[in-house]
């Protein structure tokens, strides 16, 4: 990996100039509303729903909040490979070959990835031509083995444990000299995920300019007052997004999203599921100490990671995340599903989890309500990823069914 004291300083303008070097490489996706889940979430739930999706957390609650959301989805999982993780690892890949010598010497130099993003780096290795190799758990899924293989990379297995990975991956550095590109915490991959945050920023705010132009931004979601009309001379509603909700686990992508609302007003506020100890960002942002590891079986398992040192610097100690917010296994299922039928989309338990947030979490809820008052806040969601099978799918479901 390249140098940390060689990247680019941690700031807005640098997740600029990492979207203009990985533009060849990914996609734009889109940012899209949809009407019934911005109404649900502008909806008081009752005691009794809190109750069945085991919020039992909320039962005490007097008044269930009632905040005017308007949301708008990232659509990550219609990235290549299925995810955000493309962003970081062109970006961290274009960095490393742009490291003075490695221009001369592009062919022999090598990859190592420890399998967390696996199919990302193996995409980005072969799109640049540079060999790749990545040490997975013998117990990784055939589908995503078969799906890292597929782009030319060489899998070496090793045993589920970190010491296991770790070992194997000394041992491959060894006798190849590749270079390790962690998953996420490393300056270079920070600021590449952070690029979905300037799409989801911009296209957020042309859609509402347009959709003011029309007649009101507010006709996928629940009625707002307006604050007075150009005739009268009163001033038109803010055009942007006032918050962004993402996913946390390592916390690459949330760090980075929230560099790239540095400056701009709007929010960002981490979500994760609480089963298990799974909320290691939240205690450690409220305790003022970094939780450095997590055993965790959440359904959310692209969130089983603690969060990283550079994550931990840019979201705690500069103070760039509002804040974290957690929901039970039941609240990602039902958000889960909600998108698989509501929204016709498919995505991770994982990218479920800022959805469940926005719907469920009444800490965050009560938030909205108190401080945007009835005029509400237009909310980015992250849908991470959709790199889920319909088999896993349905397990899930019938797990959620059952209680377990």
């Amino acid at each position: 990996m390249a140098d940390p004291a060689t990247s680019p300083p941690l700031s807005r303008a640098s997740v600029q100039a990492a979207r203009a070097l990985i533009a060849p490489y990914v996609h734009h996706t889109p940012t899209l509303t949809n009407r019934t889940l911005s109404l649900l979430a502008s909806t008081a739930r009752t005691r009794e729903e809190m109750l069945e999706r085991g919020g039992g957390q909320w039962t005490k609650v007097d008044n269930p909040a009632s905040p005017k959301l308007r949301l708008w989805f990232k659509c990550e999982n219609l990235q290549r490979v299925g995810a955000f993780k493309a962003r970081g690892a062109f970006h961290a890949l274009g960095r490393l070959l742009g490291e003075e010598g490695f221009e001369r010497g592009r062919g022999w130099l090598r990859i190592l990835v420890v399998s967390n993003h696996a199919q990302a780096l193996s995409l980005a290795a072969a799109t640049h031509n540079v060999p790749a190799y990545i040490v997975m758990p013998e117990i990784s899924t055939p589908s995503k083995v078969a799906a890292t293989k597929g782009y030319g990379a060489k899998v070496i297995f090793s045993g589920s444990t970190s010491v296991e990975r770790e070992a194997a991956a000394a041992k491959v550095i060894e006798e190849t000299g590749a270079r390790l590109v962690p998953p996420y915490d490393h300056p270079d991959i920070v600021l590449g995920q952070g690029t979905l945050g300037l799409e989801l920023q911009e296209d957020a705010a042309q859609m509402m300019a347009e959709q003011d132009q029309e007649g009101g931004r507010c006709s996928f979601a629940a009625p707002v007052t307006k604050t007075g009309d150009a005739a009268a001379g009163s001033k038109k509603r803010k055009v942007g997004l006032d918050a962004i909700l993402a996913p946390c686990g390592g916390g690459g992508m949330l760090s980075g999203v929230a560099l790239s609302c540095e400056g701009t007003g709007i929010r960002v506020f981490g979500c994760e599921p609480w089963y298990q100890g799974a909320d290691d960002a939240k205690r450690g942002y409220e305790s003022g100490r970094r939780v450095e590891s997590v055993s965790t079986l959440t359904v959310a398992d692209g969130l089983r990671t603690p969060l990283g040192r550079v994550p931990w610097h840019v979201l705690y100690e500069r103070k760039l995340a509002g804040g974290f917010y957690s929901v039970s296994e039941r609240e990602i299922c039902d958000a889960l599903r909600l998108v698989l039928e509501r929204f016709k989309m498919v995505v991770e338990p994982s990218a479920a989890v800022p959805l469940a947030v926005a719907l469920y979490n009444e800490d965050f809820r009560g938030m909205v309500e108190r401080e945007a008052g009835p005029e509400g806040w237009d909310v980015g969601i992250v849908f991470s990823g959709g790199n889920v099978s319909l088999e896993a799918l349905g397990k899930l479901f019938a797990d959620a069914e059952e209680g377990k």
